[in-house]
């Protein structure tokens, strides 16, 4: 039931489309071990550009699938895709328009780079005891889609104006990641929230040097089908220590029949 209400809500908010995250809500339960957790990660981000001269986050949400493999121990491996993420900068000014060789509307509203892309995290991490985790690498970014969005409201009249810029920016991104964690149980299926920072080693746009992206990460992640996997590990548990039970009552009877 939680499956089907889980799939109804993100084919609802208009995310039926990105297929890998259906495939995530379906099949969760094939891939989840106590050496392989697999499932959903979503939540929000607030994203800058250096080398401009605006200094306002642009603030977005994310979707998409994790893996976490356990390495050795308390250590793990962190992948997986962000399929629905955005990056950009907010209030852009009339200098940043200029250096961006932008159209400048009105003085009046506001301007922002906006860029969709695949994010895939490449992360170490390190659970202690206390469910605390800390988890560090790098983060690789593949750009489909940008443009700079005018957004004013004249009179209670809003306009939205999109300037597609896709040419001027580099496809690639590359740059290092940090963060730190906490897993609300020791269970199988205990979700997790955690905050990471991203800094870009690769310029935004392909003719002005100095131009980073940087982003605050507030994630959530829910592991997917470990719920039905560890009720069947219960289960076999029940029935084997039952059946353990019971051999050792046999043995205990057969002991006793045999001094009579």
């Amino acid at each position: 039931m939680k499956k089907i209400l889980l799939i109804s809500l993100f084919v609802l908010s208009g995310i039926g489309a990105h297929s890998q995250v259906l495939i995530t809500l379906l099949f969760g339960d094939k891939l989840n071990t106590p050496d392989l957790e697999f499932g959903l990660e979503g939540g929000g981000n607030w994203s800058k550009i250096s080398g401009l001269e605006t200094n306002s986050f642009e603030p977005n949400w994310n979707l998409g699938f994790y893996f976490d493999f356990r390495i050795k121990n308390q250590w793990f491996f962190y992948t997986g895709v962000l399929v629905k993420a955005s990056l950009g900068v907010n209030k852009l000014t009339t200098a940043d328009l200029n250096l961006l060789d932008a159209t400048v509307y009105f003085e009046k509203g506001d301007y922002a780079q906006k860029m969709n892309y695949f994010l895939v995290p490449a992360l170490i991490k390190y659970r202690f005891k206390n469910r605390i985790y800390l988890e560090g690498g790098l983060q690789f970014g593949l750009m489909y889609k940008s443009w700079i969005e005018y957004v004013t409201d004249i009179d209670g009249r809003e306009g939205i104006i999109k300037e597609f810029n896709k040419d001027q920016i580099n496809k690639i991104d590359v740059g290092a990641m940090g963060g730190a964690g906490y897993r609300f149980s020791g269970r199988l299926t205990s979700w997790s929230l955690g905050v990471k920072y991203y800094y870009g080693f690769v310029n935004v746009y392909k003719d002005i040097s100095g131009t980073k992206n940087s982003s605050i990460f507030l994630k959530l992640n829910i592991p997917i089908g470990a719920g039905e996997k560890a009720k069947a590990n219960n289960v076999e548990k029940a029935a084997a220590k039952k059946e353990k039970k019971a051999a050792k009552a046999a043995e205990k009877e057969a002991k006793k029949n045999n001094k009579e």
